[in-house]
């Protein structure tokens, strides 16, 4: 099939090289505020395991063109949108042209984060000869490719069997093993993109909330995890108390939501408590520093390992860090932080301080004259480090978890004072 994708998300980059890598051909119009030039050198783009690759190879073979301006196109069979929530216009433009007046039996597959109900009133610019599907972007960062050409769900949202049928022979190359698709009308597949997101940050925040729970009762909130989640109808997932939680899309999603429950006049209590702890986990690590140095802060060395929203992503959108380090630094700490891909987006969003070093190689160069360490990002080289190495460079010997990756008696066996969500140790003397 011939498809006209526009924007420059992550998402658009991974479905212009997956549907050119099984044979259609694409024309790729990348929305103006990222040109090809900017995206090709995105940290975040190049980072994303095996779709640069994929990308550079379909541009070699032909069935993948990056174009400017779509005039003097022929008509597509789908137009793909992939756009961010900002970027309505951009949609609005393009399909207000002619090429779609003149032309018949189109379908639309809107991939972008829209407000619910938005399919729809692409469908009615581009005209009715057309059809249209709503296919909410359900990529995870750090394995978009993975994600995108092994789905375990894609949400169908479709009203015409055209559409439908469309769409699955467009994605036909991705769905062979079992049918991933979940079929629903066009506004509830959209309301059940945001719900899910929604329910996620719900699970997370609760947690989090048990896990200050649990570290005033003084009870270790491990016990109380693993005893929720093996309640058949809770189960494990989502349940990991943290620091907090960041990411575009999750955020984006929630915040999304939200706008769509108050236009409505449906306004959620639930969703802004949701929002709000969130917002104040992202500062608990610096609580717990505050209280273990009696609020004796300034001047103080921190290590900071990880700064990327997750693991696997040079990105810092909503990361906890960057509320963390706002807080440490308005008390006059430095900080040495570490990161293995995330340290060029975190300058561009803060800019050269003195009070930041930062290191992509070696972790434990962050540590050397630093009084704690904290972990904010649970990047696999952090999970086990050489604790004995950590004691000696540490002045306070304070661990400071934000992730709960670490065993607490070990930590504090290896001399170690360690502190994380809902969970602490001390070393013991005998």
């Amino acid at each position: 099939m011939r498809v006209l994708l526009h924007g420059s998300e992550l998402s658009a980059a991974t479905a212009a090289a997956a549907l050119a890598w099984v044979g259609h051909q694409v024309d790729w119009l990348l929305h103006e505020s990222a040109p090809w030039s900017v995206l090709s050198n995105a940290d975040w783009l190049r980072r994303e395991p095996e779709l640069m690759t994929y990308i550079e190879q379909a541009l070699a073979s032909g069935t993948l063109q990056i174009i400017e301006t779509y005039e003097h196109l022929n008509p597509p069979d789908v137009v793909w949108l992939a756009l961010s929530p900002d970027q309505r216009q951009s949609a609005n433009a393009l399909l207000e042209t002619s090429m779609f007046q003149h032309h018949h039996g189109a379908v639309l597959i809107n991939n972008s984060t829209f407000p619910v109900g938005e399919t729809e009133r692409l469908h009615a610019l581009m005209g009715q000869q057309h059809s249209s599907v709503a296919l909410p972007d359900t990529l995870e960062e750090g394995r978009a490719w993975t994600t995108f050409t092994r789905p375990s769900r894609w949400l169908l949202g479709c009203d015409d069997e055209v559409g439908e049928q469309v769409a699955r022979e467009l994605l036909r190359a991705f769905n062979r093993r079992n049918d991933v698709f979940q079929q629903m009308p066009r506004r509830a597949a959209e309301l059940t993109k945001l719900s899910i997101n929604g329910m996620l940050a719900t699970r997370i925040s609760y947690m989090n909330e048990i896990a200050g729970l649990a570290d005033t009762l003084g009870v270790d909130v491990e016990h109380v995890r693993q005893g929720m989640g093996a309640d058949s109808r809770i189960g494990y997932e989502y349940l990991y108390p943290g620091c907090g939680f960041g990411g575009p899309n999750f955020s984006r999603d929630l915040m999304r939501l939200a706008d769509v429950q108050s236009a409505s006049g449906r306004n959620s209590a639930l969703l802004e408590q949701v929002m709000d702890i969130n917002e104040q986990k992202k500062e608990t690590l610096f609580r717990k520093l505050w209280t273990f140095f009696e609020g004796d802060l300034a001047g103080r060395t921190i290590a900071i390992w990880g700064a990327a929203f997750k693991p696997g992503t040079a990105r810092i959108d909503h990361a906890p860090v960057l509320t963390l380090l706002e807080a440490l630094w308005a008390q006059g700490v430095n900080i040495n932080l570490h990161d293995p891909a995330a340290t060029p987006a975190l300058h561009a969003a803060v800019g050269d301080r003195d009070d930041l070093t930062t290191f992509t190689c070696d972790p434990y160069q962050a540590c050397e004259g630093a009084d704690a360490l904290m972990l904010v990002t649970e990047w696999k080289s952090y999970w086990n480090p050489d604790w004995h190495r950590l004691a000696s460079l540490l002045s306070a010997k304070l661990v400071l978890d934000g992730r709960n990756i670490y065993d607490p008696a070990f930590v504090a066996s290896c001399g170690l004072r360690y502190r994380g969500i809902g969970r602490r140790a001390d070393p013991t003397t005998h």
